[in-house]
């Protein structure tokens, strides 16, 4: 196939007779479905620390602000890898920067396996983080391409829910195996490095879905890309991604020190269960609400984030778990429901070979608003106090989800 064909042209199962090929590729169906389930499984390996890093904080007595560093690393390593490495699948091929990301996330799992101190779980963090970055947006343009006609819509639900629910269910088997086991770490991690090394094959037997285009060294230039056709609406997006994912990196990453510090309670089972919740609901509300419009959806979103924060709110305040668990499950609704809007409304707007620098720029802004208030909340729980410095957390997502849903109206009554 030449390299100045269209990629219009180009589809998952072409690939497979390419001249000089002689490997056997997984069926369409196949492909689809295996990049789809790697791909969440890459955010279950992100969620999985959660409920560990209190017990490494009572294990190796660390500070607390060490703590949300550990977890907010992953974060910063994510948004270098987007920013140098967003887009240049859109230039070498889905497979080979799949392949790469895997394997640089199997040897995070690794480290995590053996790690002696708190400063190895950061460098296994910052590696993870910068592993599923470069995967991220190639991963959510090849589930996208290797969907059935049919099933388009379907795949593009699934890059909006894989990321929350992967998350959730990550932090809710690691709760389970740190209740039950005192090896949680190894058993974890080596089940996730097994898991990696079967997803790495799965993407070198997939089809490839995009021509190589020239020019591959310029797009390692730290940018993100976003067509002028979709500017409008990215724009409009951006505060309905910060409140959706500033209270995911709440719930994250301060769920368990909330439980253990203001409500006095010592479960690893209960702080995955709790970190579970908000995700989980997200990635369901994700789903199915796919029927409603991409427009109403956010709205619906926005008015979750609101409400579910402010029951969160009440809950630290008033030191209720059942108010927390209800606020995480309304806000994941919001979550959920916000995101999957916003990327529905978004994708349909570009061309195949502007994605995976769509999808950059779209986690670029996510990633930031899920890690770095988690770092100011972690620097400020010793001047100000645990309890002080949710609330005000709680406040400046009530504030970023009103400002987006205003932004939408204004959007929708231009349209």
């Amino acid at each position: 196939m030449s390299l100045t064909e269209s990629r219009h042209d180009r589809s998952p199962g072409l690939a497979a007779s390419e001249p000089g090929r002689s490997r056997k590729l997984l069926p369409p169906a196949a492909a689809f479905a295996g990049s789809a389930a790697v791909f969440a499984t890459l955010y279950v390996a992100a969620g999985a620390p959660t409920p560990l890093l209190v017990v490494f904080e009572q294990q190796w007595h660390f500070p607390a602000w060490v703590l949300t560093v550990a977890f907010a690393s992953y974060a910063l390593g994510l948004l270098a890898a987007l920013l140098v490495a967003g887009s240049l699948s859109d230039h070498i091929g889905r497979r080979p920067v799949l392949v790469g990301s895997l394997l640089v996330e199997l040897g995070a799992m690794l480290m995590f396996v053996f790690a002696p101190d708190i400063g190895w779980v950061v460098a296994a963090r910052t590696i993870q983080g910068i592993a599923t970055g470069a995967a991220t947006s190639a991963f959510s343009a090849s589930v996208v391409e290797h969907a059935p006609e049919r099933h388009k819509k379907l795949g593009t639900i699934i890059t909006s829910i894989a990321p929350a629910g992967g998350l959730g269910l990550g932090a809710l088997l690691t709760g389970a195996a740190v209740q039950f086991s005192s090896h949680a770490t190894a058993i974890v991690f080596t089940a996730l490095a097994a898991i990696m090394v079967v997803g790495t094959a799965v993407a070198a037997f997939s089809a490839e879905t995009v021509s190589r285009r020239p020019e591959t060294a310029r797009t390692l230039i730290p940018r993100v890309s976003i067509p002028r056709v979709a500017r409008g609406e990215f724009l409009a997006s951006i505060p309905v991604h910060m409140a959706a994912w500033m209270l995911a990196g709440l719930f994250m990453g301060l769920v368990p020190t909330i439980i253990r510090d203001l409500l006095g309670l010592h479960s690893g089972l209960l702080n995955g269960a709790t970190a579970f919740v908000e995700p989980a609901a997200a990635a369901v509300a994700g789903l199915f609400l796919g029927r409603l419009t991409a427009r109403r959806t956010i709205f619906v979103g926005g008015a979750g984030v609101l409400l579910g924060t402010a029951v969160i709110e009440a809950g630290v305040a008033t030191g209720s778990l059942s108010l927390l668990w209800v606020g995480g499950i309304i806000g994941g609704v919001g979550f959920g429901a916000s995101f999957s809007g916003a990327i529905r409304t978004i994708a349909p707007l570009v061309q195949p070979h502007q994605r995976a620098g769509l999808f950059a720029s779209i986690y670029l802004v996510a990633y930031l608003s899920f890690g770095v208030p988690a770092i100011v909340a972690g620097l400020l729980i010793a001047p100000v106090g645990l309890q002080g410095t949710v609330l005000g957390y709680g406040v400046a997502v009530l504030v970023a989800a009103t400002v987006g849903l205003v932004a939408q109206y204004r959007v929708n009554a231009r349209g």
